[in-house]
């Protein structure tokens, strides 16, 4: 049987049906950072948006009770990146990604995290301060910070030390972050690597192997032979592509209405399906600073800024007085979430 061919517009559909942004989900919300595979957080801030745009009736209080309760976890995964993640997902997505390290890892910050990584777990049961950490690794264990954060990040993601659920709230009243061990589970490397993938494609897919590489930041020989049961498909451009049998793959045609994403979206992570090539560099600026952007009809066509009490955006091209209506609203709904 002849693969199936997908259109780059029914990849934009489905990956979008994927991230809850055809239309906003009625879902808990660990239940909805689980179906989109986390959300990046390097700012506390963005999660709680990433979330209105894409949940029904979204308050942040609901994140706050998720964080406080430990349910959801703030940390260095995929990529080296901050995200925010069920923490039963931490568990397991840190267990996948265990085999590799980020390239700026140098091995001697490697082996002496692992080393490490028990006591530092004791040590941080309770939220502690990067300075309150180093202090205890050069008291306990005679080992200076070079200055550097290569150390820190290795530590972090080694010991598989999160952001604290004070440090991770919105609009927490804190002023010097804490880190906090995040239950850490027991996991099979290659079971976890295996699971990640599918997890990765119910969240993104279709994908090239690429791609999944891309996002996680494994090197592709890390699950080439944990592929089993996968559909293999095929994009216009003659590219292999992998799937869940049973996965959402809507029509092109399916409408897709005007989304707000907070900067550092995860859907915009060398996504050409979402983000036209001829926006990149309007929107992924220096030091891969990621814009927060509003998309039309499924793909980024502006970006904006709050300038309260408003939500200002700006169009990179002329848009129909339509469709900036339907932008002008979703921005206007969006400022009064803000407050």
């Amino acid at each position: 049987m002849a693969e199936r061919v997908l259109t780059q517009r029914e990849l934009n559909r489905s990956t979008l049906a994927r991230q809850l942004l055809l239309k906003r989900a009625k879902l808990p919300v660990v239940q909805a950072v689980e179906r989109v595979a986390g959300l990046q957080a390097q700012l506390a801030s963005t999660p709680y948006v990433g979330l209105w745009t894409r949940l029904e009736g979204f308050r942040p209080q609901a994140l706050d009770r998720a964080l406080l309760a430990r349910k959801v976890s703030r940390g260095l995964l995929m990529r080296g990146t901050v995200h925010l993640v069920s923490t039963r997902d931490y568990a397991l997505f840190g267990a996948a990604l265990d085999v590799t390290a980020p390239s700026w890892l140098g091995p001697e910050d490697e082996e002496t995290a692992r080393r490490v990584a028990p006591s530092l777990r004791a040590f941080t049961s309770a939220p502690r301060t990067r300075g309150e950490i180093f202090d205890w690794l050069q008291r306990d264990h005679g080992i200076a910070s070079d200055g550097t954060n290569r150390l820190w990040y290795a530590l972090r993601i080694r010991g598989r030390i999160g952001h604290s659920a004070e440090a991770s709230r919105w609009r927490a009243p804190i002023h010097a972050p804490t880190f906090v061990a995040v239950e850490a589970g027991s996991h099979d490397g290659a079971a976890a690597r295996a699971e990640l993938v599918r997890r990765y494609l119910a969240a993104f897919g279709p994908a090239t192997r690429a791609e999944i590489a891309g996002w996680s930041g494994l090197k592709v020989r890390d699950f080439a032979d944990l592929l089993d049961g996968l559909v293999h498909l095929r994009d216009d451009a003659g590219r292999e592509l992998l799937d869940l049998p049973r996965a959402p793959r809507p029509s092109a045609d399916a409408p897709a209405p005007v989304r707000f994403l907070p900067q550092f979206d995860n859907v915009l992570l060398d996504r050409a399906r979402v983000l036209p090539e001829a926006y990149r560099k309007l929107v992924v600026r220096k030091n891969a600073d990621v814009q927060p952007t509003f998309t039309v009809d499924g793909y980024v066509a502006g970006v904006w800024r709050v300038d309260k009490p408003r939500v200002v955006t700006e169009a990179f091209e002329p848009l129909p007085r339509t469709v900036r209506r339907e932008v002008e609203d979703e921005a206007a709904r969006l400022a009064a979430w803000l407050g």
